[in-house]
């Protein structure tokens, strides 16, 4: 998470230092999305096989490589070639972290494990801005990267020492399924973050994906087991956390313009700026693991996306930082009583014997959730930003803010990126108060359990 924030910043020194065209940026940025999400279910399927704690050392260590690859990195397509990499790591590690905590912790202690998983993963989102810039102010754009080896060993040492090894039913790979969800996944994503109707491509998508179903339906060993989408928790819980990430997917992008652009906040100050995000959502975070224990995870999903739909109002409404202060406030309350509950609720619909590939398809919701956000919201800000821009400015200063500034239109770019962001905001209040609807009308209302599961094969050393 602090790795994806965190390169956002770099781009500028990219494209002095190496000399990164614009086409290499967007491959940098688009290369790890890529591979992440459509390697995600096969490696979550993998580590039910052959053992979680082995698939996240794994990938903590093809992540770890490859961020030293980009760190000697001294042309552009290095950089790609190692974004690549990356996602390779992180497609094999983020499985392994939730079915992890699902194998280790008894049922009474999961939903705090699953709070604090939540709030590392919402502290590294709002800390990136914070370190890249303190890194980028003081030493050059491959200290971005130079952060991440020595957190990867780390974690593999605490990996080795700390975490028992699990797995899953031990079934033969679905080499075929495998190879139809990569494709499904990857002409997927690339098909929203291209933003363009490659009709090629969502042909391929949505032949592969129907090909992916039918397999899968049929297959004596699938790797993902279609019956779980017949258990109302799971697919309510889903469909509920995808349209919540809608809403949520695109905030940082919103908020990271309007604090440099609007309020004329450097990169260190920006990041600072949104700490009180992730200490309120690490604060209520644990605020929602413990009212889990005596409220139905339905109650605090719908009761924390209707309050994150009131935290996009505020947003919408005010200009500054004071109701941008307010509204990070709420929507952390908003965040810590519905995100726990809604990873504990979809988790706990998994057999353990397929808590990887569970956890796979949670990260896959979010991954592809968040691309579709960005895109459309992404498309609103431009649409609504151009629209509102005097019309005798250059096309380029229509086009972005930061053209805008440097032509000299900048109080224009102000007002009208302001007006974007209020869109945008509604448009996301939108989308939590669809996704509280659907909460109210698929999830079932089930009392606390107090009851200790039996987990899968667990190896202690």
């Amino acid at each position: 998470m602090l790795d994806s924030t965190v390169l956002n910043l770099a781009i500028p020194s990219l494209i002095r230092e190496l000399g990164a065209t614009p086409s290499d940026v967007q491959w940098i940025l688009d290369a790890y999305v890529l591979v992440f999400a459509g390697l995600l279910l096969t490696a979550g399927s993998l580590s039910d096989r052959f053992g979680r704690r082995r698939m996240l050392i794994y990938g903590l260590a093809v992540f770890g490589v490859a961020s030293l690859v980009a760190v000697l990195a001294t042309e552009p397509w290095h950089v790609v070639a190692a974004r690549v990499a990356m996602g390779i790591g992180g497609s094999l590690l983020m499985p392994s972290t939730l079915s992890i905590l699902m194998t280790t912790f008894a049922e009474d202690e999961r939903r705090k494990a699953m709070a604090a998983w939540s709030t590392v993963s919402m502290v590294g989102i709002v800390a990136g801005p914070t370190l890249g810039g303190l890194l980028l102010q003081h030493y050059w754009w491959g200290s971005v990267f130079l952060l991440n080896i020595p957190v990867a060993v780390l974690a593999i040492v605490a990996a080795l020492v700390l975490m028992p090894e699990s797995t899953g039913e031990q079934r033969p790979v679905d080499l075929v399924g495998v190879l139809l969800s990569i494709v499904a996944l990857v002409s997927t994503v690339y098909v929203i973050i291209e933003r363009e109707w490659n009709i090629g491509m969502i042909v391929l998508a949505v032949l592969t994906a129907i090909g992916f179903v039918v397999w899968e339906s049929r297959s004596e060993h699938p790797m993902l087991p279609l019956a779980v989408f017949r258990n109302r928790d799971f697919t309510g819980t889903a469909f509920t956390l995808l349209l919540m990430v809608f809403g949520m997917g695109a905030v940082m992008l919103m908020l990271t313009q309007y604090l440099q652009f609007v309020l004329g906040y450097g990169p260190m100050k920006a990041g600072l700026a949104l700490l009180p995000y992730a200490v309120a959502a690490a604060v209520c975070n644990g605020l929602g693991a413990t009212l889990g224990k005596k409220i139905s995870n339905k109650a605090l999903i719908v009761s924390g996306l209707l309050i994150m739909a009131g935290a996009f109002a505020i947003l919408a409404v005010g200009e500054g930082y004071l109701w941008i202060l307010v509204s990070m406030l709420v929507m952390g309350i908003g965040g810590g009583l519905a995100g726990p509950a809604a990873y504990t609720s979809i988790m706990s619909a998994i057999p353990l014997e397929h808590a990887g590939v569970g956890s796979a398809m949670n990260d896959t919701l979010q991954q592809v959730g968040m691309a579709i956000s960005i895109a459309i919201l992404g498309s609103v800000l431009a649409g609504v930003f151009t629209d509102h821009m005097p019309t005798d400015a250059p096309d380029a200063a229509r086009e972005s803010i930061g053209a805008a500034f440097q032509l000299g239109f900048g109080e224009a770019a102000k007002e009208a990126f302001t007006t974007a962001m209020s869109t945008g905001s509604w448009i996301s209040a939108g989308f939590c108060v669809a996704a509280a609807v659907l909460g109210v009308t698929l999830l079932r209302t089930r009392k606390p359990s107090a009851g200790l599961p039996q987990a899968d094969t667990v190896e202690v050393g």
